[in-house]
């Protein structure tokens, strides 16, 4: 364990995860005192699975009546008289849910919404995230409440929250799950948005690994600094490069950094990755080969059989397959249950160990092509890689993915303790010890403009069918793509990067407000200046806004060379922070000699 130093602040709070899990979900805290040393704990006690400690999860499973309630969530779905009366009911069972909140940029030619159970009539996926997140509130506050006598009343005005996505979710996602926060009543108002902290899974998965593996291994017993981080120029000769691999239900996440000693601290040194390749995937190929081997049987290729086969496979052959020369058994029936044409005897299905290890393999090219493309760009030498999730309990996993690494000579372990435990550990470690003091942009950001026709270029004459006289009366070409920040860029939190721009309006009313939109750029140019090429790579991530009623007051018209006419010219400085785990981004302007700036909130495109 590393050693942390007594929380400095000056009033009692309490800091609650939420890791919503594509197949489970969990809940961790921590109570901050002033003068004390925090301590992370997670919910270890929930309804219809009080039994299980220490580690406990539930479910991502909710079920809903016809009228669109919430009827059951998490363990308490699975009991049996809750199957028995949504069955007579007619209720609806929601699993994997969270797939429908998916970024639909990530490569998926695997999975479609068709793919994924529908949601109830009249209800979206984010208000099936709020009530989720309702009931893990609910949950977490009666085992508070429960095992800290007194200590609720104190804090439950004082509540920080933080909840992980995975990496591959951008600005919409996170929208989305403000919104749902809202809706779940965790917060009363957006004037409460400042408590809630997002964070994605491979980051909160690093802060797991610092305080359980990395730091048993590697690290000396140097504190970590509870409080503001000073962000310093340090000597990078003493860093080593990790690579934190989460292999959740859903997605499998990487996240690339150099770590550095005295004072602990990371960078991250590589655009994170994302792919939707997690267990549940493998639960799917198999139910597709279950479907094809059965498929001549007259009793056992019943849709529900191969669901009941493929639900067991999901629970216990996934995790214990470990030789492909070996056959693995899905025990689903009883002793009077054979078919021995399709391998069926006494309640058991046989299935090839190969087979098994087929399904297996998607996800492990997934896993070692996102590695690489890390470690290719990486600006440290990788040394060491961390598997932590759900699916890091696959020992076959595990074994495929250390007879890749070690041959490189790279370290690769995963956690002993309860690796499902380590993204909402993790995320309660980002907030109260704040050890990655830089982040790399994902993608190339910049702003749609048009720009002076240069005679001389011969990219502005393959554009010259396009080019119009704009109301100054100078000759312009639109389609213009400027960039503010390129992708791979290492930014630390503090630092922001800008560029000026102007505009024309032909009323001084219309120079009131202004907005801009912020636009990323996914492809493979490393400087993209048109967007006219390829321009499916192109997409409006948000939309900010600027009221300039005062500057407007000061503006004076300007003569089109045109027609002499009006025209009125605003100057302004588009302005992007993306430091934290969120990016925001500003219009700023001078407004009699001082810089004045939009709200750092931004409106995203759904």
């Amino acid at each position: 364990m590393l050693p942390r130093e007594p929380y400095k602040g000056s009033t009692r709070k309490l800091v609650l995860a939420f890791d919503v899990g594509t197949t489970f979900s969990g809940v961790s805290y921590c109570m901050l005192d002033p003068g004390e040393v925090p301590v992370i704990r997670g919910v270890a006690r929930y309804p219809a699975q009080e039994h299980v400690g220490g580690d406990s999860k539930i479910p991502s499973i909710l079920y809903y009546d016809l009228h669109g309630d919430v009827r059951a969530v998490g363990a308490e779905a699975l009991q049996e008289h809750i199957i028995e009366q949504a069955e007579d009911e007619g209720w609806m069972k929601l699993a994997w849910w969270k797939l429908h909140l998916r970024a639909k940029h990530l490569p998926s030619s695997h999975i479609r919404d068709d793919d994924i159970k529908p949601l109830p009539h009249g209800k979206s996926a984010v208000e099936v995230l709020a009530d989720f997140m309702r009931y893990l509130f609910q949950c977490a506050r009666t085992y508070i409440q429960e095992s800290h006598p007194h200590f609720w009343r104190s804090v439950e005005n004082s509540i920080e929250f933080v909840l992980t996505h995975p990496n591959g979710w951008e600005g919409q996602q996170q929208q989305q799950i403000r919104r749902a926060v809202e809706l779940a009543g965790l917060i009363s108002s957006k004037e409460e948005q400042s408590h809630v902290h997002l964070l994605n899974e491979g980051e909160a998965s690093l802060h797991f690994c610092v305080t359980s593996v990395i730091a048993s291994n590697i690290l000396s017993t140097t504190p970590i600094d509870v409080s503001d981080y000073s962000d310093e120029e340090d000597d990078q000769s003493d860093s080593q490069g990790v690579i934190v691999v989460d292999a959740g239900g859903g997605t499998i996440d990487l996240s690339a950094y150099s770590m550095k000693l005295s004072p602990t601290s990371f960078e991250e040194i590589a655009p994170a990755e994302c792919c939707l390749q997690g267990s549940v995937f493998v639960t799917s190929r198999a139910r597709t080969l279950l479907q094809r081997k059965l498929s001549g049987s007259e009793h056992y290729s019943n849709p529900k059989i191969i669901e009941q086969m493929a639900d067991i496979f999901d629970k216990s052959t996934k995790l214990r397959f470990h030789k492909p020369d070996e056959p693995s058994y899905i025990r689903f029936g009883t002793i009077r249950d054979k078919d021995p044409k399709y391998d069926i005897r006494s309640g058991q299905l046989k299935l090839a160990g190969q087979d098994v290890a087929d399904l297996f393999e998607p996800s492990i090219e997934a896993i070692i092509e996102a590695f690489e493309q890390q470690r290719r760009v990486a600006s440290t030498p990788i040394s060491m890689v961390c598997l932590v999730g759900g699916f890091a309990a696959s020992d076959w996993l595990f074994t495929k993915l250390q007879e890749y690494f070690l041959p490189l000579g790279i370290t690769f372990c995963r956690p002993d303790a309860h690796v499902n435990k380590a993204v909402a550990d993790g995320a309660v470690s980002f907030y109260i010890d704040h050890l990655v003091s830089s982040r790399v942009a994902r993608a190339t950001y910049g702003i749609e403009c048009n720009i002076p026709y240069n005679f001389l270029s011969p990219e502005h004459q393959a554009r010259q069918h396009k080019t119009f006289i704009d109301v100054t009366g100078g000759l312009r070409i639109p389609d213009h793509f400027q960039s503010i920040l390129l992708k791979g860029t290492q930014v630390s939190e503090l630092r922001e990067f800008r560029k000026s721009f102007y505009t024309t309006r032909t009323s001084l009313t219309a120079c009131k407000s202004a907005s801009t939109d912020i636009m990323c750029y996914k492809g493979a140019l490393q400087e993209p200046q048109w967007l006219d090429v390829e321009r499916s790579s192109f997409s409006t991530l948000c939309t900010i806004h600027a009221d300039l009623s005062e500057l407007s007051r000061t503006l004076r018209p300007k003569k089109s060379a045109i027609d002499q006419s009006n025209y009125y010219q605003i100057e302004f400085d588009v302005i992007i922070l993306f430091g934290h785990t969120e990016l925001k981004a500003q219009i700023s302007w001078q407004e009699k000699g001082v810089e004045m700036r939009s709200p750092a909130s931004i409106v995203y495109d759904e």
